[in-house]
């Protein structure tokens, strides 16, 4: 069996946490909560995103995982360990190049629910990466127990930021799981890309993360004395269940995450030369004749409404990282 199909059935199971639970015609009832209210104070969200980046830049200066364990889940978890991992092989006294992340201008959407989980959305700028960019941060919490913790994280134009649908008293709208108004339900977001980057399909836009990123990988293929295979798969359960917000135009923002893996095969006679030092330092077995790579990667996506002129998913922001390699 093929490193490639080991991979494929070793990826554990996620255990239940987080989940998108207000369905369209009412709210689901957690732990006998009925009441509908909003996911978090306005001043509750503003401490934890206080709380998330005073522990992310710790963990980052220190290149230290489990200095931010408790404030990071699902795809942010796996991508941000990942790094700070190979972060602390390279530099074992710490990351060098460090420098404090500052968000400011923060904007809170907070949808209302019943019971529990609960979630929220940050919108803010950084002093890092472009200047007109914001950094959209999906905090959520499995209970009054728990502290909250960023599942997503991904960067945007600020112009592509769109207007949510809010209440009389400024509170956002969940979007349901199931959701039949739009043209893919979040939950069936990751799986439906998965199986769009092997097989194409109508589900999303053209653009670079969909119909370009499947011409690039057509691309890489094969080429002389390489062979590049792709594997796809959906993340959806547990710390990876999306989360979405319904805009003002019927519509919704829809975060969610996804696995894929690249397997390199050189030709008889041909080195892989492995250079990267983050892939040195996730490596694990001897890159011999072959090299798989592991990445995880969540995305903020524009999903319309079914009754839009031009019903497809459109893509507004992608953040992928590396979170293990394997040689063969």
């Amino acid at each position: 069996m093929s490193r490639l199909g080991r991979l494929r059935r070793s990826v554990p199971a996620v255990a239940a946490g987080i989940a998108l639970s207000v369905a369209a015609s009412g709210c689901v009832v957690v732990h006998g909560e009925r009441e509908v209210l909003p996911g978090a104070k306005k001043s509750e969200a503003a401490r934890a995103l206080r709380d998330f980046l005073s522990a992310y830049n710790k963990a980052d200066r220190a290149y230290d995982p489990a200095l931010d364990a408790n404030r990071v889940a699902g795809p942010l978890a796996d991508i941000d360990g990942a790094k700070l991992r190979a972060g602390h092989t390279n530099n074992p006294s710490g990351n060098p190049a460090h420098r404090p992340l500052k968000l400011t201008d923060a904007k809170f959407a907070i949808p209302k629910k019943a019971g529990w989980p609960r979630w929220f959305l940050a919108d803010t700028k950084a002093n890092k990466g472009a200047a007109d960019s914001r950094w959209l941060l999906v905090f959520t919490r499995g209970d009054a127990d728990d502290v909250w913790q960023v599942s997503y994280l991904t960067v945007v134009s600020a112009d592509d930021v769109p207007a949510f649908a809010k209440d009389k008293d400024g509170w956002a709208e969940p979007v349901a799981a199931d959701d039949m108004r739009l043209a893919v339900s979040p939950a069936k977001l990751s799986r439906s890309y998965a199986t769009y980057l092997k097989s194409g399909g109508d589900d999303f836009a053209p653009g670079a993360h969909t119909s370009g990123w499947r011409t690039l990988r057509r691309k890489n293929a094969s080429k002389p004395g390489l062979a590049r295979q792709y594997v796809d798969e959906a993340l959806s359960a547990g710390d990876y269940a999306p989360a979405g917000l319904r805009t003002a135009d019927g519509g919704a923002l829809v975060f969610f995450g996804t696995r894929h893996f690249e397997k390199q095969t050189a030709a008889q006679g041909v080195d892989l030369n492995v250079t990267d030092p983050n892939i040195k330092a996730l490596m694990k077995g001897e890159v011999k004749q072959s090299l798989t790579l592991e990445f995880v990667s969540n995305q903020a996506v524009l999903d319309p409404a079914r009754t839009a002129a031009d019903p497809k998913v459109e893509f507004v922001s992608r953040v992928q990282g590396l979170t293990a390699a394997h040689g063969e």
